[in-house]
């Protein structure tokens, strides 16, 4: 069985290497801090174009923010 992919992030790092807070971050891309703090801690996966505003507002590429992560087949998640 493929084990799931998921996204992982790397937002909250960026964020402080821009020396800003989640509220900042909100407000500059119209959402609230709730919103970027769930992304943060990995609870929701934000929308192609969520995900571009988040890599403008921090001068980075959204392939910097955001990576697939497919599972390895030594993670133990797949049967035998």
């Amino acid at each position: 069985m493929k084990p799931p992919e998921t996204v992982l992030n790397q937002l909250r790092h960026f964020r402080r290497l821009a020396d800003i807070t989640q509220q900042e971050l909100a407000d500059r891309i119209g959402v609230t801090r709730q919103t970027i703090l769930s992304i943060e801690k990995g609870k929701y996966t934000p929308s192609v174009a969520l995900a571009l505003q988040l890599a403008e507002a921090l001068s980075v590429r959204v392939e910097d923010l955001f990576q697939l992560n497919r599972g390895s087949p030594d993670d133990g998640s797949h049967n035998n």
